[in-house]
This record gives C-alpha cells, sequence and structure tokens, in this order.
C-alpha cells in the first residue's frame, strides 16, 4: 500500500489550499488507522500554510492552539485540526516545545512526532503516502517503535511512554525492546512523573475503554507507572486469595485486571468498577485454619471481611486524584459497595423490594454486569450463558420486574402520606417528620397493601402516641 483513498472532505479542502499554492496531508492516527483498515475518527493536516493563511483561506477558523501552529477548522460539518509543519526545538516542561519553529517540508514534520506508525503522511492531491522512518513496516509487523532515539522522544514529553502502553493495549501491538527498556530509566520515570493528572487520566481512560485493558494495565505494573499514578493498585500484586475451597487462582492485582477484561467495553464505570471492586482485601486480608476431615493437615481459610466498605473508600481517593467528574466518582463507588450481594431464591417479596431500594433501579444492570466481570476475573474466563451465575442473574431479574409490574410503593414519594399529614396530626416540622415517614415507607416494603393514607395515618399516629 504506496498510498490511500483521501475522504472527500479532505480533497475539498486541498483544492482550497492548492488554489492558494500550499500543499496539505493527512497526518497521524488517521493515516495509521486506514493503514490497519480501520475507520479513522479524527483528521489532522500538516501543511506549510502559516495558521494566518488557513484563517484566511476558510471561513470558520477556530484558534485552538496557535501557540503552536495549530487552528481547528470547521469544514463540511467536520472540525479538523490543522497545524504548520513544524520543526520543534527543546522540551523544558516535558510537554510543551521551547521555541516552535516552521518547517519547510513534511519530512522535517514528521521527524518530530512520538511513534513511526505516527509519521506517516498521506498527500492529499493524489493519496500517496510519505514515510521517512517505516512506519508502515513497523505497522505490518504490530511494532510501537520511536522516532529515532527512545530516550530523548521520551524526555521531550513525559506522557509519551504511557501513550505507548495505551497503544500496545488499543492495538495489540509489541513495544520495541528499545523502546521498552527506555522506559524503567529512572530519568524517564522523573519525566512520567511530571506530567499532569489530567493527561495520565485521559490515557488511562482510553486503555481501560480497549478491547483488552489487561494489556496496558499489565505493562502499566511491569514498567513502573502503576505505582506512579495508582500505587493503591499496584500494592495489590502478590497478595494471595487462593485457599482450599478453590474460588482463586489470581492475586488480587490480576483478578481485578482479569475482571476489567470482563466488563462491558462501552461502560467505563463498570470498567473501573471491576478494576477496583477489590483493592480493599489487600487491607482486610486474614487467615485461619479448619480441620481436615480427610487428613491431619489443617484447612487454610483466607478472609476479607467487609473488603467491600474498604474498596469503597479507597476507589474514592483514587478517582478523587485522578479528578473524575463527581458523577462517576458517585456510580462507581456505589457498585463498588454493593458488589458482594447474594441473591438466593428464597428471599421474600419484601428482600427483593429492599434490594430494588437499596441498589436503585438504575443501577442494575450495571451492578450485574460487574458480578459477571467479577466471576470472569477468577478464571480469565468469559461466563457462559448456562452458568449458575447468569441462571441466578436471570432469576433475580425476573424477580425485580415482578415487583416492579405491582407498582409498589419503591420510594418515599411512593407513599399515599406525605409530611404535610403528618403536621396535621400534630407533628411539628423538623427531623421527627423523616424518621416518621421512614418507618411508614419500611412498613409498606414489607406489605404493600398497607400503603393506603387510611391506614398510613392509623400507624402514624400510634408511632406518634
Amino acid at each position: 500500500m504506496n498510498r490511500i483513498k483521501i475522504p472527500k472532505e479532505l480533497k475539498q479542502m486541498n483544492t482550497i489550499f492548492k488554489n492558494a499554492g500550499y500543499e496539505a496531508y493527512l497526518v497521524g492516527g488517521a493515516v495509521r488507522d486506514v493503514i490497519l483498515k480501520k475507520e479513522a475518527s479524527d483528521w489532522d493536516l500538516a501543511t506549510n500554510a502559516h495558521p494566518e493563511d488557513v484563517k484566511r483561506l476558510f471561513k470558520k477558523v477556530i484558534p485552538t492552539g496557535i501557540a503552536h501552529g495549530t487552528v481547528t477548522v470547521l469544514f463540511m460539518n467536520k472540525e479538523i485540526e490543522v497545524t504548520t509543519y513544524r520543526a520543534d526545538q527543546g522540551y523544558s516542561d516535558g510537554r510543551h516545545p521551547d521555541k516552535i519553529t516552521y518547517a519547510k517540508t513534511i519530512e522535517d514534520d514528521l521527524s518530530r512526532r512520538d511513534f513511526t506508525m505516527n509519521a506517516i503522511a498521506a498527500n492529499l492531491n493524489n493519496g500517496k503516502l510519505v514515510d521517512p522512518f517505516k512506519g508502515k513496516k513497523d505497522i505490518k509487523k504490530k511494532i510501537i517503535r520511536t522516532v529515532g532515539n527512545p530516550k530523548d522522544r521520551f524526555l521531550e514529553d513525559g506522557l509519551r511512554p504511557i501513550r505507548a502502553l495505551r497503544f500496545a493495549s488499543q492495538l495489540s501491538f509489541c513495544i520495541e525492546k528499545d523502546t521498552y527498556k527506555a522506559i524503567f530509566e529512572k530519568e524517564i520515570k522523573d519525566k512520567i512523573k511530571s506530567i499532569s493528572i489530567e493527561r495520565f487520566r485521559d490515557e488511562f481512560e482510553k486503555i481501560l475503554k480497549s478491547e483488552k485493558p489487561s494489556i496496558g494495565l499489565k505493562l502499566m505494573e511491569e514498567t513502573g507507572v502503576l505505582n506512579l499514578f495508582i500505587p493503591e493498585l499496584a500494592e495489590c500484586k502478590n497478595i494471595t486469595q487462593a485457599d482450599s475451597r478453590g474460588f482463586h487462582q489470581f492475586d488480587i492485582l490480576d483478578h481485578n485486571i482479569y475482571a476489567c477484561d470482563g466488563a462491558p467495553k462501552n461502560k467505563l464505570n463498570v470498567r473501573l468498577a471491576a478494576l477496583f471492586h477489590d483493592i480493599g482485601k489487600k487491607d482486610t486480608r486474614t487467615e485461619s485454619f479448619i480441620e481436615n476431615p480427610n487428613s491431619a493437615e489443617k484447612l487454610l481459610i483466607i478472609h476479607f471481611l467487609k473488603h467491600e466498605l474498604k474498596s469503597e473508600k479507597i476507589t474514592r481517593n483514587i478517582l478523587f486524584r485522578l479528578k473524575f467528574p463527581n458523577s462517576i466518582i458517585d456510580n462507581v463507588c456505589h457498585l463498588v459497595k454493593e458488589h458482594m450481594f447474594y441473591y438466593q431464591s428464597n428471599w421474600t417479596d419484601a428482600a427483593v423490594r429492599r434490594f430494588i431500594v437499596k441498589i436503585g433501579a438504575e443501577n442494575f444492570e450495571d451492578l450485574f454486569d460487574l458480578r459477571i466481570a467479577d466471576i470472569y476475573g477468577m478464571n480469565n474466563q468469559k461466563v457462559l450463558p448456562n452458568s449458575e451465575t447468569i441462571k441466578n442473574l436471570n432469576e433475580l431479574t425476573e424477580r425485580i420486574n415482578k415487583v416492579n409490574k405491582e407498582n409498589t410503593a419503591l420510594s418515599l414519594k411512593d407513599l399515599k402520606i406525605n409530611g404535610n399529614d403528618l403536621i396535621a396530626l400534630g407533628v411539628k416540622p423538623g427531623k421527627k417528620i423523616g424518621i416518621i415517614l421512614n418507618q411508614l415507607f419500611q412498613t409498606v416494603l414489607d406489605d404493600p397493601t398497607q400503603n393506603n393514607k387510611e391506614k398510613l395515618i392509623e400507624i402514624a399516629s400510634n408511632l406518634i402516641n
């Protein structure tokens, strides 16, 4: 493949550049993805036109990174990032070049890029590829290799080593040995530590959204990057769970990582919950021994009493530190806290109603996905549709649907009595009203037939007296 097909929108943009005497190339991940026969989601262009020229050529231009030669052009309902050929000089802050100088050729521009697979350009005129660092060959071999010396490239921007791990996870590529070796160097580690937490979080999210996040997560653990940003998870390595009952074969770290693989790819919240659901086990682990009926040697039993509560607390601290939105933090922590639910067929309808109230109707699907991910993580194997886990969850789902169809009271607002009714009975406004309403709600959860105004007023009167 020496050329690729250029989309019609880019061809029309190229006509504008060409008529004005400029050249333009499609660069970066879009070219790589087309070579991999994937659909390119974002289009980045490189051109010898300066930002002021681009602003003059197109009607709608946003100066998104004009200090670094980048603008965003709104063209044919697309947002297309356009950057002038650059030859960066020095990276004192580990991210931005100390001095921006505009390069003359596309080859000069490609020479400053991170990896060979991202240093390929496609001429918008004819789709012909410019590949000075044999990136196409590395793509074919599924290799991630820096453009030039790995240490020099990584010292320019501390995010690049993490990007290497992320690409390995997203593309299932191997990192070239010298490139990988450089990540272990102290000087590189110090540079990695200097990046902002938001930049790390964005790469971390992309790893979690990849087909098999365990690839990137294990590379993070091996290289020490995990310990730099999420030490609580790294500390779970080599903490055993396996005992005589045979529930687990992996340590806590690997179990959490494989559970993340088992969570739905399109649900970041469930993947986060899966990755951290047992992180509290490292702080709650205890051992005991019981008699072995078949031998004089006692059986080892490992306990993690209330580890889900500890896991929730640690997870909240991690997600807060990584600056995730509060809505995600609260949702993930709720899933982690409730992941140890244990449904049995002998649950009463009242027990099911209490479960619905405790978990929240909007969280059932995610919580059940987390349960399946947890089981997946025990053996690193897919949970089969006819497994006891799926049967159990299906039965609980049927019970929940049955209760929902009965249209029973599942929140305080569903009660046939409210605070004003209690005030009419002589209760002064304040905490006491909430206490009484909650007691009435518990009564209705046990027996939905009690949810009519006359009965609730009678019960409330007795409580008041």
